[in-house]
């Protein structure tokens, strides 16, 4: 027998034996803690979707007052008549 073949026959032999009951308060513990992760999952995903509307609303608001796609006047003018 391999050591692949051993170990596969620990394992059937382990689920076909009587399983052990289980606590009442681990049940209770595991429900209670699965709540509270889908809570913090839930409030860290509202947090980011708020701050990404936030940044969203902030960038939309500067693009608006400062026009980045418009170019920038330069610092002297060229001058209006050649100068005769």
């Amino acid at each position: 027998m391999s050591g692949q073949d051993r170990r596969e026959a620990e394992v059937r032999r382990l689920l076909d034996g009587p399983r052990p009951a289980v606590p009442a308060e681990m049940v209770a513990r595991a429900a209670e803690r699965g709540r509270r992760l889908v809570r913090r999952r839930r409030a860290v995903r509202a947090v980011a979707w708020t701050f990404l509307v936030l940044a969203l609303v902030v960038f939309s608001v500067w693009a608006a007052l400062e026009e980045p796609w418009r170019p920038r006047p330069s610092g002297t003018a060229p001058p209006l008549w050649d100068g005769e």
